[in-house]
This record gives C-alpha cells, sequence and structure tokens, in this order.
C-alpha cells in the first residue's frame, strides 16, 4: 500500500469511528492539527438522515 503524505495537503479529512487509538495505542498526530476536519461514526450516520 503506497504512503500518502497528507501531511503536506492543504487541508485533510479523516473519517474515523471514534477518537480511540489504534491498536498498538498511539494517537494519529494528524487528527491534532488545523488543518484537519474530522469525521466520526456518529457524525456520518446523522448525515445520512
Amino acid at each position: 500500500m503506497p504512503i500518502l503524505n497528507v501531511d503536506k495537503a492543504k487541508s485533510v479529512i479523516v473519517l474515523k469511528r471514534s477518537m480511540a487509538s489504534g491498536f498498538p495505542g498511539i494517537e494519529n498526530e494528524l487528527f491534532f492539527l488545523d488543518k484537519t476536519s474530522l469525521l466520526l461514526e456518529m457524525q456520518k450516520i446523522q448525515l445520512k438522515k
């Protein structure tokens, strides 16, 4: 799988089920950048309605 350098993008949208850390327990620094928009699973369900 290719590595994408999204940290260099002007803006980033992340789709994620929750704010829980992944398997290794490491938080993703990308989620906390000012240019990142985070769409959680519960928000996605609300958008479908």
